[in-house]
């Protein structure tokens, strides 16, 4: 199984093509029947004021993603005022008119033209007549009708509000002769709190499906749902404990006599899913109870080997089959790790030929009772075919979508059809519903092509097996392997994936392996100028052979380090994680951070480093050469010793320059091997020599008047003392300086914000690295209206969290980086116990400081940073958002800035007022991506350029202008060799 995880599409799609292959007499009467399923269908679209209302506003339409929007966050907002903001934001761009009486239902056009109406009021100035007449009428009538509209909308996707109204609703006509599989909830857990309610919640269910299991309803699990930290890397905690849940929900649903079924996850955690689901399938207590089962997503490579794996359990399974849930996700994952391949096939038409393929298997199994949930007519008119006159098997459909394809089936002919159906409240549960809406509304899905009139019935019944075997399996050319995400650009480095248990024990063994550390030999302070004099006269006679070195040779080097970077990745990552105390993601994210800016500047420096030929008269040359300055010094962090100690070093030395580099005294080791690595490269010893030691090295470095540049990357207060210092003599040159400060970086959270994803990205913003990023957030703030209940959840998402060794992958939070930053943080922790929120308890031994939240009564309270994992937190007041920006603003620095919102117009607002170099919405706010997402502040955060962007270069150069006269010589011949005028 664990071959096909990132196994080529090409490779997996061979012998499934095989399996869901049908004769031509099969595909004759599979067509006739999916035929009859699209008039069904088509029908049900017709009956119906909400079946129209979803045909007219098609998911894949502006004006229907506006309203699915519009659901996502209107309930959860409690404030009138940022209401009134989202309601102006989704219906003030989206053309209402163009649908005004185009619906066969009354209904339909009543509520399209409420919506251009809306749109009017939305639309016009605050002096308007219909704002002056909502003034006059005291009734904010506008937000009352999109609240109900957005209640209503609810009521389609979701079952009830409890599990008694959802039992309720299933005895409803609309819905006799099928049965439900009833979901709690939508989000996965953030806290442990979460995780309790959700299992609270499930036990409830239980008991209340269990009072009539005749009924034939069911419970679905999600497993993520009752542990915040369901992650591969915390298995030894969440596997057992998940387990035990799980035993206990499947113990009492085996009592009360009633089916339980896991559902499907990220493929992440498909071996973890597996594990737990293996153990409780094979407890004693549950023998003889038929009703456990287990989701597959069809769109995983490994789906076919999954169902087998189910097949062979001792016990009979429930095997629902799906196409799955969260496809863009993992494709997005897979690319920002820089993984080999994709764990799911990148075209619609090869899922569905998965779906095939296993479907015929699990018909065939002798230990699975199989459900196939589609709402594609042809998987449905092929799953029939195959089955023959069997009934021993269930279709499923997600409630509120699907009406019309199974009501036939179901009532005349005998089958039997299951609604999975979401259970709870619909501020919690639509913002889940929609993102799942979305997937099914995309372009490629069966119910986009159902409601596209563009499309015949024969494109819309094509053989998914004849579209992949036309192409021969291959991946979509819009997904390219991440490797080649930006290509031809460069190629990305390689990440691991540590979601895979071999590659992460093997990664763990390598970190942990014993390294000498120590044996750089630093300057003291007495010997320091000597020594940087000598490594500068060394730089300075290396210089010309250097720079007169082709730009093509240049880069070359860089290119061939980048991949001896890759081939020692373990021994770097050991480096970084010993000396450096970063965790292994952060130790990964180094070494290749560090390839990406090799292979990134040198494909810079051969497009951007060339001769440019400009205009002129006739008779005239005139070119702009592009040449290196002479010897540059770099100065580089503690917190990246790889990546931005050889960023800024490979950008000076591939744009001609020699380079003396400069590393923290803290992380020497790592700089040295990376400057054995250069060498190794083609980089010549002179034009790259290596100084260790303090800041008395760095001020002797900065101070010689042979640098001709400097980068530096480090605090503000150096960065002033290294400016100062290149003008300090009158009679030294006027040289560049790049510098890359701190910030008290904010980020801003409005009421229309998912609260879930607001907490995981803070979480990852603030703490990861211990806090030691330049660019970790240190300042949220989150309006008033909803700052207690996020502040509560950010608490309980906190205590997920794990102090420990770096070299553990389940650690979170390693130590900071030396004695003196520890007691300058603990001594500030100490100073504002009395507003601290939340900390959490940190080992016994170690430089540890706790993750620490600490309340602000305003924004100006927090006047400088403190780098480490310490977070501030303030409120704003809701229509206050460029107030708030601007007294962000007022604090001088300018690095990152992160906003969370879900109104277009807030995000237009901080792009323009923001005065940061990186601005994240609704994202974590570290992380910044080589070529993708250059980085760099401005203000008391840097002088700029980007680090990683196409303006980088340029600062590392000279510029010479030549202009030769080409008539001096005796004429102009280009005018000569002309074919005009003449004698």
């Amino acid at each position: 199984m664990s071959q096909l995880y990132r196994a080529s599409e090409p490779d997996v799609l061979k012998p499934l093509l095989d399996r869901a292959a049908t004769s031509p007499d099969s595909r004759g009467r599979i067509i006739d029947h999916a035929s009859g399923l699209l008039a069904d269908l088509r029908a049900a679209q017709n009956r119906g004021w909400v079946n129209q209302f979803l045909q007219e506003y098609r998911l894949n339409s502006s004006e229907g993603v506006a309203l699915l929007s519009l659901a996502e966050a209107f309930l959860r907002v409690p404030d009138p005022e940022t209401a009134d903001l989202l309601i102006a934001d989704k219906l003030g761009d989206a053309d209402w008119r163009a649908h005004a009486g185009q619906s066969n239902s009354k209904l339909v056009n009543t509520a399209t033209w409420g919506l251009v109406v809306g749109r009017v009021l939305v639309g016009e100035g605050p002096s308007g007549p219909l704002r002056r007449l909502i003034s006059r009428a005291g009734e904010p009538f506008v937000r009352q009708a999109v609240g109900t509209a957005m209640k209503k909308m609810g009521e389609i996707f979701v079952m009830g509000r409890t599990i008694d109204e959802a039992m309720r609703r299933m005895r409803k006509p609309d819905n006799k002769g099928f049965t439900a599989s009833f979901d709690m909830l939508g989000e996965a857990a953030r806290t442990f709190a979460d995780g309790r309610r959700y299992f609270d919640a499930y036990v409830g269910a239980i008991d209340a499906v269990g009072n009539d299991p005749a009924a034939g309803h069911s419970i679905s699990v999600k497993l993520s749902a009752l542990h915040p930290r369901y992650e591969v890397a915390r298995w030894s905690e969440c596997v057992p404990a998940l387990t035990e849940m799980l035993e206990a929900l499947a113990v009492q649903a085996a009592g009360k006599g009633i089916a339980l079924t896991v559902d499907a996850e990220e493929s992440e955690r498909l071996e973890m899913s597996l594990d737990i689901i293996g153990s409780v399938a094979a407890l004693p207590s549950l023998k003889g109870w038929d009703g456990f089962g287990m989701a597959v997503q069809a769109y995983g490579k490994r789906a076919r080997p999954v169902v087998a794996w189910a097949n062979a359990l001792d016990r009979v399974m429930n095997v629902r089959l799906v196409k799955g849930a969260y496809w863009d996700s993992e494709i997005k994952r897979t690319q920002v790790e820089g993984l080999a391949d994709y764990p799911l096939f990148t075209r619609k038409a090869a899922t569905d030929v998965s779906y095939l393929a296993v479907a015929k298997d699990m018909l065939a199994a002798e230990n699975i009772r199989p459900a196939f949930a589609s709402h594609n007519a042809l998987t449905v008119a092929t799953i029939l075919e195959w089955a023959g006159n069997s009934r021993d098997f269930e279709f499923q459909r997600l409630h509120g979508m699907g009406d019309g394809l199974y009501e036939r089936l179901v009532r005349e002919n005998g089958y039997h059809c299951r609604i999975y159906a979401p259970v709870g409240g619909h501020r919690d549960l639509l913002a889940y519903l929609v993102r799942r809406l979305l997937e099914n509304g995309a372009n490629s899905s069966f119910v986009h092509q159902l409601a596209d009139a563009r499309l015949s019935e024969d494109e819309i019944l094509a053989d998914p097996v004849a579209k992949i075997a036309a192409v021969g399996g291959a991946r979509h050319p819009s997904i390219p392997l991440p490797k080649d995400l930006f290509a031809p650009g460069h190629r990305i480095s390689r990440g691991l994936d540590l979601s895979d248990v071999a590659t992460l024990d093997a990664t763990v063994r390598a970190v942990k392996a014993p390294l000498a550390l120590g044996d750089t030999p630093a300057a003291i302070a007495a010997e320091a100028g000597a020594a940087v004099a000598a490594a500068v006269g060394r730089a300075q006679a290396a210089f010309p052979s250097w720079s007169r070195t082709p730009v093509d040779a240049r880069a070359a080097c860089l290119e061939r380090l980048a991949d001896l970077l890759e081939e020692n990745r373990d021994r770097l990552m050991a480096i970084c994680v010993q000396e450096a105390f970063k965790t292994i993601p952060d130790a990964i994210g180094e070494v290749r951070e560090a390839a990406d800016f090799c292979r990134y500047y040198a494909g810079e420096a051969r497009s951007r480093l060339r001769a440019v030929e400009l205009p002129g008269p006739t008779g005239e040359r005139n070119t702009l050469h592009i040449e290196g300055r002479g010897v540059w010094a770099t100065v580089a962090p503690w917190n990246f010793p790889l990546a931005i100690f050889l960023g800024q070093t490979v950008a000076a030395l591939v744009a001609g320059n020699s380079v003396v580099a400069k590393p923290a005294p803290q992380t020497p080791e790592i700089a040295r091997f990376a400057v054995e690595l250069a060498h190794r490269a083609g980089v010549p010893e002179d034009a790259l020599v290596l100084v260790t030691g303090g800041p008395e090295v760095g001020a002797a470095l900065t101070a010689d008047v042979r640098v001709a540049g400097v980068a530096f990357t480090g605090s503000t207060a150096t960065a002033k003392r290294i400016a100062r210092t290149l003008v300090a003599d009158d009679d030294r040159p006027i040289v560049p300086l790049i510098a890359e400060t701190g910030g008290i970086n904010a980020m801003i959270v409005d009421s229309t914000a998912l609260p879930e994803q607001v907490v995981a990205d803070v979480v990852t913003s603030s703490f990861r690295s211990a806090g030691q990023r330049c660019s970790a957030l240190r300042l949220l703030l989150v309006q008033a209206d909803v700052a207690e209940a996020v502040i509560e959840m950010l608490s309980g998402a906190m205590d997920t969290l794990r102090l420990g060794d770096p070299a553990d992958p389940a650690t979170d939070v390693g130590p900071v980086i030396d004695r003196a930053s520890y007691d300058k943080l603990m001594a500030y922790r100490a100073s504002v116990t009395e507003r601290t929120v939340k900390t959490l308890a940190a080992p016994a031994d170690g430089l540890f400081v706790p993750p620490t939240l600490v309340r602000l009564d305003a924004i100006e309270d927090l006047d400088r940073e403190w780098f480490g994992p310490i977070l501030h937190v303030a409120t704003w007041e809701a229509g206050k958002l460029e107030e708030t920006i601007a007294r962000v603003n007022a604090k001088g620095y300018g690095l990152t800035m992160g906003l969370h919102s879900r109104i277009a117009r807030a995000a237009e607002v901080t792009e323009a007022a923001a005065a940061v170099g990186n601005l994240y919405i609704n994202r974590s706010m570290i992380g910044a991506v080589v070529g993708s997402q250059p980085f760099g502040g401005e203000g008391l955060s840097g002088t700029g350029p980007k680090a990683g962007g196409p303006h980088y270069l340029y600062r590392f150069c000279a510029e010479r202008a030549v202009s030769v006269d080409t008539t001096s010589a005796g004429g102009n011949a280009s005018l000569l060799s002309l074919d005009e005028g003449g004698i």
